[in-house]
């Protein structure tokens, strides 16, 4: 049985890194090292908790791919390249500590494993500042996940064959998932929202990584793939969603076992701190490379800017090579220490990004490609700008055009919903609304109302902080979700359309519009 004291004392280590600004798995690595001092053990449990939770997220990696996009040269490319210089660096910053410190002992089988564990960034970090910023729909987050996720299926790829195990004949028959795929989404269709729905995919993560390991193939391999399996349907992203915490809850046991393993030697923690200070080199690698590959220099900033840590990933990829033999498993504990320090430098870094973007922004327009250029938003003419092209935004649209007509402007982030709003006649560019690029575009002072129909409070605020910020005197008007929203946001100025309360006042009206009807 888990031991009450290990959950407390993890949720302690939690709640107080999050209170400073850092993600709660820093937390957790500390509340392993405090149980290891107070001399508690884990036990069976929670190993079991930590192999779940690494499986249910190569699964949920694989709910979330999308050929199409991790096929774009700035996504495969940049990272391919990036992974590729970080590896050859952190090699030689390997090689001169062991000249330096011989007691090290580290050989090239070592260093490399090391190394290869530091090119990769954090999936769970990113993401967190993302959604807690409003920011999960920008291009800069969609790029900087797009990124993460090729570099998560080099480290499945390393964890798949790092066992050495001979897959046994019968693997072939794994090759039937693919045909079993429509019957699978028919009988996710049919199990509907709730415990049903989630207990199916815990059932296709878990019983699937056991079939795998049954014909001699790695179990996370099992979960990465049927992940994959299902990716693009849009059941695959309800999955993804409810399983999220479950998946982030059983992680905390890997990230437990860490620390309860204790501390490393007092000359490795030292080199750890040293090398979690080097995480500053990505984005000075990140950013040329993407604007290079024509990433308009903002997103290019914005994402490098988050991919400035260390991950999750390479701490399983030292903690399965330690395991193996091929690393001293006190690197295990070392690589902790390197993420934790690596988010400490990061979450500053990423609180100010946009502010460093405003303060240098002619100086980093110099990075624009001609062809970046060649695809600037056409905001011609536009009097009223609909930010959110979706179920709401595109009401709003149609309503305003049959006033207003070409005048109407509508902006978002999703070229695919574009496409289809360009295929219905209406008026709208690809952007960012929380771009000043886009803005400065943008003759402010033409536009009578801009219309925030992006339901995300924190990135409503974001963007009408920015028009205020460029002078813009016309009206904003706002979707909240929640009474204290609108009060937040008609305090600004802004006009608040509450979504919940005042819909039921449409379906009223549509209501007593059908009871007049013969």
């Amino acid at each position: 049985m888990l031991d009450p004291l290990i959950i407390l004392v993890a949720l302690a280590c939690g709640m107080a890194s999050r209170a400073v600004g850092l993600p709660a798995l820093i937390g957790y690595l500390a509340a392993g090292f405090v149980l290891h001092g107070m001399e508690l053990r884990g036990g069976e449990v929670l190993g079991i908790l930590s192999e779940m939770g690494i499986t249910l997220l190569l699964f949920t990696i694989g709910l979330k791919l999308q050929p199409k996009e991790l096929l774009k040269p700035q996504v495969w490319g940049t990272t391919m390249a990036h992974m590729a210089a970080m590896q050859l660096l952190f090699m030689a910053v390997l090689y001169l500590l062991n000249l330096l410190v011989p007691s090290l002992g580290l050989d090239l089988t070592a260093s490399v494993i090391i190394a290869f564990a530091l090119t990769f960034s954090s999936t769970v970090f990113v993401i967190q500042i993302m959604q807690e910023r409003g920011e999960m729909a920008s291009r800069h987050a969609n790029l900087a996940i797009g990124i993460l996720v090729v570099q998560d299926l080099v480290a499945v790829l390393f964890l798949a064959f790092s066992t050495g195990k001979v897959p046994h004949p019968t693997a072939v028959f794994l090759l039937l998932l693919w045909p079993m795929r429509g019957l699978i989404l028919r009988l996710l269709a049919r199990s509907g929202h709730g415990e049903l729905f989630t207990l199916f995919g815990l059932a296709l993560a878990l019983v699937g990584a056991e079939m795998f390991e049954i014909v001699g193939m790695k179990g996370d391999l099992a979960a990465l793939i049927l992940g994959a399996l299902l990716a693009g349907h849009q059941k695959a992203k309800e999955l993804s969603r409810n399983l999220l915490q479950f998946k982030d809850l059983f992680l905390v046991g890997f990230f437990l076992t860490i620390g309860l393993a204790g501390w490393p030697s007092t000359e490795i923690i030292l080199i750890a701190i040293f090398l979690g200070t080097l995480a500053l080199v990505k984005p000075l690698v990140y950013f040329p490379l993407l604007t290079a590959l024509h990433t308009p220099p903002r997103t290019a900033l914005l994402s490098s800017a988050a991919l400035t840590n260390f991950s999750e990933f390479g701490l399983i990829v030292v903690a399965v090579s330690a395991t193996a033999g091929w690393i001293d498993p006190q690197w295990t504990g070392a690589l902790s220490l390197v993420i934790a320090v690596s988010f400490v430098i990061s979450s500053p870094l990423n609180s100010a990004a946009h502010n460093m973007y405003r303060r240098w922004h002619h100086g980093l327009r110099r990075f624009e490609t001609q062809k970046v250029q060649a695809h600037q938003p056409d905001t011609r003419g536009a009097n009223v700008i609909i930010l959110g092209m979706g179920i709401i935004g595109t009401g709003a649209y149609d309503a305003m055009a049959e006033q207003h007509g070409k005048f109407v402007l509508g902006v978002d982030d999703n070229d695919r919903k574009l496409e289809q709003h360009r295929l219905q006649r209406r008026r709208v560019v690809a952007a960012d609304a929380s771009d000043p690029d886009f803005w400065h575009r943008v003759k402010l002072s033409d536009v009578e109302l801009v219309m925030l129909a992006l339901t995300n409070h924190q990135e409503n605020m974001l963007v009408s902080k920015l028009l205020g910020e460029l002078g813009y005197k016309g009206r904003i008007a706002a979707v909240v979700r929640f009474a204290e929203e609108a009060e937040e946001l008609e305090k600004k100025g802004i006009s608040a359309f509450h979504l919940y309360a005042q819909a039921g006042a449409g379906f009223a009206s549509h209501a007593a519009k059908n009871l007049n009807k013969p």
